[in-house]
């Protein structure tokens, strides 16, 4: 936090159900200290009825603006008057900007911080060569999809053990999208550019995506968004196959940068490594 935060100071902050793990609040104001800003990001945490009450008290720019987490999403999107493309696109809004006017603009940064993770990790990746695929059919996966077609994907495959859920995105996406079973992974991994684990299977160790990696092309990247542990077993599992690997913590980082340029009208100031400072947080170890 700011040392010389005032009267005068901006406010942001990020909003979940739970939100005390949350690593934003390190993260920029990290950021916010080595730009000297008066200013300060602090975490909410109302109940899951409590979440519309929070945000229509923040109108007219109380505060500047909120990270979204979950469970609220979907219900930011809802909530605002003006939600920008990639929002819309997403079904989901991590971002939401309080105007002075009483107007609240959504948007989705999740599928900025997807790309910048890959274009730090697998460098010279192009999303446009070949075709993704995408583990899971809930929001993470959907915004994924949005972020790969805004990017040029030819196709995008989506997989999930409800094959339903998985054709529910695909029809509001488009017919660049298509929907699979899990046990159709080892046909939707030919000639993948990148597999994305967009579920929660690795969660702190636990659990194990049963699917064949070793049929995903030798050029293919393999990314999962979660990350603690940093290195999942399907990211092992990846990494053992020859695969690049892509994980979760850089895409934290990749959406927050667009984040803290929205709230404090600045870039994040270089010199700040604040994957070290979250990899620290966590007790990890950087193996990526």
């Amino acid at each position: 936090m700011s040392q010389s935060l005032t009267g005068a100071g901006r406010v942001a902050g990020v909003v979940g159900a739970p939100v005390r793990h949350s690593l934003s609040p390190l993260i920029h104001n990290a950021w916010i200290s080595a730009a000297g800003l008066d200013a300060a990001y602090v975490p909410f945490s109302p109940s899951e009825t409590g979440f519309k009450a929070l945000v229509e008290g923040f109108r007219g720019g109380a505060i500047c603006g909120l990270n979204v987490t979950l469970p609220f999403k979907e219900e930011a999107l809802a909530l605002a008057d003006a939600p920008s493309a990639a929002a819309q696109a997403a079904g989901a809004a991590n971002l939401l900007l309080f105007n002075e006017d009483g107007r609240i603009v959504a948007d989705n940064t999740d599928g900025a911080g997807l790309l910048a993770a890959f274009a730090q990790q697998a460098p010279g990746f192009d999303p446009a060569v070949a075709p993704v695929v995408i583990l899971g059919a809930g929001g993470a996966a959907r915004g994924a999809a949005a972020a790969f077609l805004a990017a040029g994907a030819p196709q995008v495959r989506i997989l999930n053990r409800t094959v339903a859920r998985a054709e529910a995105i695909a029809a509001r996406l488009g017919d660049r999208v298509t929907a699979l079973g899990l046990d159709q992974a080892e046909a939707a991994f030919a000639g993948a550019g990148a597999v994305i684990n967009a579920t929660s299977a690795g969660l702190s160790g636990e659990g194990v995506l049963d699917v064949p990696l070793a049929a995903t092309p030798a050029d293919c990247v393999v990314m999962d968004m979660v990350y603690k542990p940093l290195r999942t077993p399907f990211l092992v599992e990846a990494e053992t196959e020859g695969r690049r690997i892509v994980d979760g913590l850089a895409m934290l980082i990749g959406q927050a940068v667009p984040s803290f340029t929205a709230f404090f009208g600045i870039s994040p100031p270089s010199g700040v490594d604040v994957r070290a400072l979250a990899l620290k947080t966590l007790g990890l170890s950087e193996r990526i």
